[in-house]
């Protein structure tokens, strides 16, 4: 797969799981956000928390879930661009840190991605 085709689909998932956390109540606060350490997909408000949230995007589970691959290296990124997030944009709300996974079989021509959201993942 292509760069390019990678950062489509990327961005296809991200727009999916925005939009499925938008129906379950929660605000859209930024999308992308990067620092030196780090880059976090979704950052979005929503039951008293700010949840930081890391998508996941799989054609099957072959190979595990999309959480599976968030490993400890990964959660320390996240967690070390989350502070420096927080540093930025102080906020009284409390922090989590939640996955999307989406499973689309057939890639961008998948209608009806399976999406589950882990809240407080790690």
């Amino acid at each position: 797969m292509s760069g390019e085709e990678s950062r489509r689909r990327g961005a296809w998932g991200e727009d999916l799981a925005a939009e499925f956390l938008r129906r379950k109540g929660f605000r859209i606060v930024d999308r992308n956000w990067k620092c030196r350490f780090g880059e976090v997909d979704i950052v979005a408000e929503g039951g008293g928390f700010l949840c930081f949230v890391e998508v996941k995007l799989r054609r099957s589970e072959r190979f595990g879930a999309g959480a599976a691959y968030v490993d400890r290296r990964k959660q320390e990124k996240l967690r070390i661009t989350a502070e420096l997030y927080l540093q930025k944009y102080p906020t009284v709300l409390q922090p989590r840190f939640d996955v999307v996974e989406i499973l689309a079989p057939n890639g961008l021509g998948t209608k009806n991605s399976k999406i589950r959201h882990l809240e407080g993942a790690f």
